[in-house]
């Protein structure tokens, strides 16, 4: 970074280290980040003590400073957190990953710096197991790239972009790439990306030490026809991998080949009843840390869709339940299994529900937190 680009941004990295102070944490229990995508001083990122006995969410911290932080990560050493920051989402002009350190248990975060997202609607983020990379997933430009950790955490600038070509059958969404999820694998070899505009999941070899992307042979993985992957989930086994459909109100099930790094489509349930005639698109999925129990969002009919997962791998719909929000955009899932958070992000508020560990139905704890326009949700716990 030259010097010229210091001083310009010197007021914003002063501004975006002021907290609005609450509570300390209480060490033993999860610490959870929550972002308000919002631009402007209404975008920030709270910080929640959860309490497991109640499922209450207290706050804690929020920081400032950090406008449309659409989507979060956090390395596995849980010492940094990484946030898209846009001052216009999906705009010309290309987004930027903001790289924050957490200041222990106290919800408390540092920026150190910001780097591009060559390109733009960045949604998707995920850090390698190592802590040295952070990969992003560009909607709007339908592009992925990699960028290399520093030593203290902050980023350098990207190592590698891969700009996703071609088109799918939907004329209104699939016209062009839209890549909207980017994870690494458990085995921190391979990286997929969910691409919406292509039906396609991508897949690339990451080397851990440089942090630069390539095309896997075979490259990707084809979705249905106009389903329009989302997001993706591994089975905690590293066996099967979980894809959520937007277009399609679905979740497709894939066959993980550990070495070769390739998907095979094993089944595709859909997350809404049979009998819903109006408008929906998923969002996120997530599955609990046992394995047992996968869950899905439906945006329109406004709805968390609950299954089984069996011992070969495919769902069983064991039933859907209200997101008591608008907009249920993202989930997570506490460390232990016994308690879901959805954020609504249309409705402005934050669900909890407990999971009953025999059956994985949902039933609601106490009342939504209301926080403005919540996007994604992190857990340290």
């Amino acid at each position: 970074m030259n010097v010229n680009c210091v001083r310009s941004l010197f007021p914003i990295l002063v501004g975006a280290m002021l907290s609005n102070t609450l509570p300390t944490a209480n060490a033993d229990e999860p610490l959870v980040f929550i972002s308000a995508f919002a631009a402007g001083d209404k975008g920030s990122i709270h910080a929640f003590q959860l309490e497991s006995k109640t499922g209450q969410l207290k706050p804690v911290q929020q920081t400032s400073g950090v406008e449309n932080p659409f989507f979060l990560a956090v390395s596995k050493n849980q010492k940094f957190l990484y946030s898209i920051h846009a001052k216009n989402f999906g705009g010309k002009e290309n987004e930027q990953i903001a790289a924050y350190q957490i200041e222990g248990r106290t919800g408390r975060l540092k920026l150190l710096n910001r780097q591009s997202a060559l390109g733009t609607a960045a949604c998707s983020l995920d850090v390698d197991a190592t802590g040295k990379s952070v990969l992003v997933a560009n909607y709007s430009t339908g592009s992925v790239a990699s960028l290399p950790v520093q030593a203290d955490g902050s980023l350098g600038e990207a190592a590698s972009f891969v700009q996703h070509t071609g088109s799918s059958v939907d004329p209104a969404r699939q016209k062009e790439p839209h890549a909207h999820c980017i994870v690494v694998s458990p085995d921190n070899r391979f990286v997929f990306a969910a691409d919406l505009g292509l039906d396609q999941v991508l897949s690339y070899r990451l080397d851990a030490k440089t942090s630069k992307l390539t095309p896997n042979d075979p490259p990707f993985a084809k979705s249905p026809a106009g389903a329009g992957p989302r997001h993706l989930t591994f089975h905690p086994n590293g066996k099967r991998v979980y894809v959520i459909n937007e277009l399609s109100n679905s979740v497709t099930v894939f066959d993980y080949d550990v070495k070769a790094g390739s998907l095979t489509e094993k089944q595709t349930i859909s997350t809404v009843p049979q009998e819903f005639k109006g408008t929906s698109h998923c969002a996120d999925l997530k599955i609990t840390p046992n394995g047992r129990f996968l869950y899905g969002t439906n945006r329109g009919h406004d709805s968390i869709a609950a299954y089984r997962i069996g011992d070969d791998g495919k769902l069983t719909l064991i039933g859907i339940e209200p997101s008591l929000g608008k907009g249920p955009q993202n989930l997570a899932i506490m460390p232990g299994g016994e308690l879901l958070l959805c954020a609504n992000m249309a409705g402005s508020n934050v669900a909890t529900f407990r999971i009953d560990s025999k059956t994985g139905g949902l039933k609601s704890v106490g009342e939504p937190v209301a926080i403005t326009s919540p996007s994604c949700i992190m857990v340290l716990p």
